[in-house]
């Protein structure tokens, strides 16, 4: 691994979440956050910008979400952040009650809505912060227009994933489904399954989060967002790209395997890796104070 000029930094840390701090961070998000939207041009995007309560002179963070989860999934990482920089955080298009027409969707347009978000908030630059297929979104951004984005946070990363068999057979079929993931038969089942670190790392308080925040996601936009992963390859952009990166993955992801991740630290020219332990796909519900505290210092040493 080329990391930035130092060793990988260990973060040996099992989960941290507790029930108090989920409600904590949640009642702060409902009295603090800024609910706004905006037209993207392509879709009524829904963003939240939550501002320290003293100025900072930190650049904001901009939070890309992943494939099936919301805003909301963050809000105890950006109740730790905000004490030392301003947290925005928007929500992918969901073809449910925002005008986007995902039959048209291009991988490329989600880069577009990203930029679209930046103009509109008038921020020349950023530090970017994607999740699972937010971290496929950071990246094209990053080589599109890399002088916005002096440092970026991937989490459960890749720049390519191909879905297995079974994945590809629900995606392609489930564009054309209405409702919502949580109206999915055995879907505790199928999450527990997937991901069971997530399922046993979470508290009470964070699990009932994590299954609202995946579940209001509506089925066809899950399902095109994966026929999108499935043909697409960022790794020839790798080596292109200039801003230092963080990955920050969890030891126990079933989701992402290690070897998609560990292109990543093949491909970049200046990235450095933090390990959560007894950690799946999920770290903001299970070890969100290890994800702040690893983002933190990571933009401290820039």
């Amino acid at each position: 691994m080329r990391a930035l000029g130092v060793s990988p930094r260990p973060c040996p840390r099992l989960p941290d979440v507790t029930d108090a701090h989920c409600r904590d961070a949640l009642a702060a998000f409902e009295r603090q956050a800024l609910q706004h939207r905006f037209s993207t041009g392509r879709y009524c995007m829904r963003y939240v910008l939550w501002q320290p309560a003293n100025a900072a002179d930190q650049l904001p963070v901009v939070i890309i979400h992943g494939l099936a989860d919301a805003v909301r999934g963050f809000a105890m990482v950006m109740h730790r952040l905000v004490e030392r920089m301003p947290c925005i955080a928007y929500e992918l298009p969901n073809g449910l009650d925002d005008d986007a027409r995902l039959g048209s969707y291009r991988h490329g347009h989600y880069v577009d809505d990203l930029l679209a978000l930046l103009d509109h908030l008038k921020l020349e630059r950023v530090v970017l912060m994607g999740s699972s297929f937010g971290t496929t979104v950071a990246l094209a951004a990053l080589a599109r227009q890399p002088h916005r984005f002096p440092a970026c946070v991937l989490k459960s990363a890749f720049a390519y994933r191909p879905l297995r068999w079974y994945e590809r057979l629900g995606a392609r079929q489930g564009r054309y489904w209405s409702g919502r993931l949580c109206e999915l038969p055995l879907r505790k089942w199928a999450l527990r399954w997937a991901d069971p670190a997530t399922w046993a790392g979470c508290s009470p308080q964070a699990r009932k989060l994590f299954l609202e925040c995946n579940g209001q996601t509506p089925i066809r936009a899950a399902c095109r967002r994966a026929v999108l992963l499935d043909r697409l390859d960022l790794r020839p952009l790798l080596p292109t790209l200039p801003t230092p990166v963080l990955l920050i993955g969890g030891d126990r992801d079933g989701i992402v395997p290690r070897r998609y991740e560990a292109a990543l630290e093949v491909g970049l020219p200046k990235v450095q890796r933090v390990e959560l332990s007894d950690c799946g796909h999920y770290p903001q519900y299970t070890h969100p104070l290890a994800t702040a505290q690893a983002i933190l210092q990571f933009l401290q040493d820039r």
